[in-house]
């Protein structure tokens, strides 16, 4: 059996079924439970996805698939309904973005750190703009996505997680209490990733850096400033023009493609294969060094392991930050090292002579 080879006759043929039989004795025939995630909207009736993409199966496959054969997710009856031209959405909204909360964080500053009601303008014009934000898919929204009355609640889960605020604090996640600190500690560096978001999605510029499911983002790579931002911030760092003309900047002077940070060098280590090699890093977050022309001083040479580490973690280290750590653990495990062979030596130097 091929998972997922199916056709839109035979899911129009598994609506029809569960059209005739209902929901419940349909759930019931096949073995299926209600959607918790995703449903199948067609002519303005929506389907449990999971249910409808297994049953399918009978028509072009012979059978139907069991429920714990797949997923009702993204990789499994979604991607396979979508792809035989039916359209799926979600149940419930996702979470909040980095991103988004930003913006919502930097209106509630602006509003002297209080949450604002759903019907006010500002809730309004964030709202619609939140809804242009490239970063969650359509089929991840429903028809409450981002409307006024949960920016508005968001406003207030960030506004009683202020430390100021005496009452008790609505339900934010960790995440919101999170930006809203960087917003405390840097509060200049917060508004003006804000204004770059805003500015990004009002002229069109970000719209086009859509969130990705295979995008290099994870748990170990830090965006401080809004996923959004850090892709056009990576997008500058690759930027072949730039690195070329940053890597001759650096061999007219008679330097060598090492990284700046702990001194790795791809050509001695790898030889003709790394000759010409080296990552390019732009030193300043994109909220900090801001959308001017890219300078090559802007610019620094490191190693993919260096790079990834800078990253890491909020707030980024420079090169030369991170080349001070490394030295500095460099002498730690140097005096370990050294207080381990000193007992040893010395009972060497005991031992009689044969």
């Amino acid at each position: 059996m091929r998972r997922g080879a199916i056709t839109r006759e035979s899911v129009l043929k598994t609506l029809a079924e569960h059209d005739e039989l209902g929901r419940v004795a349909f759930l019931a025939k096949y073995g299926f439970g209600e959607a918790r995630s995703y449903v199948l909207v067609h002519e303005e009736r929506k389907y449990d996805s999971k249910a409808i993409a297994g049953v399918a199966h009978q028509w072009d496959q012979g059978r139907a698939l069991a429920p714990h054969e797949f997923s009702g997710g993204k990789d499994h009856a979604v991607a396979w309904l979508k792809r035989a031209g039916f359209q799926v959405k979600a149940i419930q909204n996702p979470d909040w973005a980095r991103d988004e909360i930003i913006l919502a964080c930097q209106l509630v500053m602006a509003n002297d750190w209080k949450g604002l009601d759903a019907q006010d303008s500002r809730v309004v014009e964030l709202s619609d703009l939140l809804q242009l934000l490239p970063i969650h898919a359509e089929a991840e929204r429903n028809e409450k996505f981002r409307n006024s009355n949960g920016v508005a609640r968001k406003t207030f889960d960030i506004a009683t997680r202020h430390p100021a605020y005496q009452g008790k604090p609505t339900n934010g996640g960790v995440l919101d209490v999170a930006v809203l600190n960087e917003f405390l500690a840097r509060p200049d560096e917060m508004t003006e990733a804000a204004r770059l978001i805003r500015q990004g999605i009002e002229t069109g510029d970000l719209r086009s850096l859509a969130v990705t499911g295979d995008e290099e983002f994870d748990d170990d790579h830090s965006a401080p400033e809004g996923r959004l931002l850090m892709r056009r911030h990576m997008a500058r760092e690759r930027n072949k023009g730039l690195r070329k003309r940053k890597i001759a900047s650096v061999l007219q002077r008679g330097g060598r493609l090492a990284c700046e940070a702990c001194g790795f060098d791809f050509e001695r280590v790898y030889g003709d294969r790394g000759a010409g090699y080296i990552e390019c890093h732009h030193v300043l977050p994109l909220h900090v060094a801001g959308e001017g022309r890219t300078k090559l001083g802007d610019l620094a040479l490191i190693c993919a392991n260096c790079h990834r580490m800078i990253h890491r973690r909020a707030p980024w280290p420079t090169p030369g930050e991170l080349r001070a750590s490394i030295e500095q653990k460099r002498a730690v495990d140097s005096r370990a090292a050294e207080a381990i062979a000193r007992p040893r030596r010395a009972a060497d130097e005991q031992m009689p002579n044969p």
